[in-house]
């Protein structure tokens, strides 16, 4: 059941790319565009629409949210598979943007999708104006300097750096690097709805970190073809991770009891936040 929920609003999602990005001039950073939002899960935009309905906000509002948080995610993969940043050849099972076009092109795509995600979620049809403000505020907090960007940075120190990051150490970079995005959808309904969002984020603090705790695992144990991405390249770049320095059990343990918590966070909705703890259940079962 929750396989259809995602897929159905990963279709919506793309369905909304394809309309805006036909507004866009055609050629090689538009193609790239769309080659950079196609596939994958599209978990981010699937919790904004689930917490928009949680909310009773309609689809067609939420659906900019959703798709800009997808963009500015897109922006983020594209960007860090760069030579510079992970130096990555493989996403979502398909050459990189930088393999498949060239460097110049993967930076320009990564530039236009940042921008993209701040043209649709402060789109007039995309909520109350006070709303969007909000949620194009929130979003580059998100993704900035002490949010996203500022977790990247702090993973690329850590191959350098002279001692191992510790376990509190990783959480901070981890809450930037992975969490803030997660954090962010969850809340778009309650933002959008004016209502109290603090549930939806302690909900989203668990299931962000349960979910990079999950992909550390998925690197060191997973399979390559079905995660579509080179694995175990923290292992060889002798990264601390959650796996590290836990060791895989407690790291699955630790992950389990917070989607427990996650879940425990949502029981103020009732049985109307199921497909959101159904999202949480995905995170640690998922081998992509």
């Amino acid at each position: 059941m929750f396989a259809g929920q995602l897929e159905a609003s990963a279709v919506q999602i793309a369905a909304h790319f394809d309309t805006v990005l036909a507004d866009f001039p055609k050629g090689a950073i538009t193609d790239a565009m769309g080659y950079a939002t196609n596939g994958g899960k599209r978990l981010r935009g699937f919790l904004a629409l689930e917490s928009a309905a949680l909310h009773k906000v309609p689809p067609q509002q939420a659906i900019w949210a959703a798709t800009a948080i997808e963009a500015l995610h897109a922006y983020s993969l594209v960007h860090d598979d760069l030579p510079s940043m992970d130096n990555d050849d493989l996403r979502r099972g398909r050459p990189t943007v930088h393999i498949k076009w060239d460097e110049a092109t993967a930076i320009l795509v990564g530039d236009a999708l940042h921008s993209l995600a701040f043209e649709l979620v402060s789109h007039p049809d995309a909520g109350p104006a006070k709303a969007r403000l909000l949620l194009t505020r929130t979003l580059a907090q998100a993704a900035g300097g002490s949010g996203m960007v500022y977790g990247q940075a702090l993973d690329i120190a850590a191959e350098t750096a002279s001692q191992p990051l510790t376990l509190d150490q990783i959480t901070r970079l981890q809450a930037g690097k992975t969490g803030a995005l997660i954090e962010w959808s969850a809340m778009v309904g309650a933002v959008l709805a004016g209502a109290d969002p603090a549930p939806l984020h302690r909900y989203a603090q668990a299931l962000g970190l349960a979910f990079q705790i999950a992909d550390d695992l998925m690197d060191l144990e997973g399979d390559t073809d079905k995660a579509g991405k080179r694995l175990q390249k923290d292992a060889d770049a002798g990264k601390a991770t959650f796996v590290s320095l836990l060791g895989p059990q407690d790291a699955r343990r630790r992950a389990e009891d917070l989607i427990e918590e996650a879940c425990a966070a949502l029981d103020v909705y009732g049985p109307a936040a199921d497909p959101l703890r159904h999202a949480a259940g995905f995170v640690i079962a998922r081998d992509s």
